[in-house]
């Protein structure tokens, strides 16, 4: 097992008709499905789309980290 550790991290945009909260939740399974070792998020942005003037989608941008394999 090495000393240190190092990290990447990849810039997501999830969303959902629901709320803030569930755009997370799905931006983050989304990405669990291809990336291994997620370690932690950012929330870089919030926005949504609005439609008829009412909310339509919320849309969170995320930077996520995971840790390199092998590191």
């Amino acid at each position: 097992m090495s000393d240190h550790h190092t990290y990447k991290k990849i810039e997501v945009v999830g969303s959902s008709k629901t709320g803030i909260d569930d755009a997370i939740q799905n931006a983050i399974a989304e990405c669990s499905k291809t990336i291994s070792n997620m370690d932690w998020f950012e929330v870089v942005e919030m926005r949504g789309h609005i439609v008829d003037g009412k909310i339509g989608h919320f849309q969170v941008t995320l930077k996520i980290g995971f840790r390199i394999v092998g590191s």
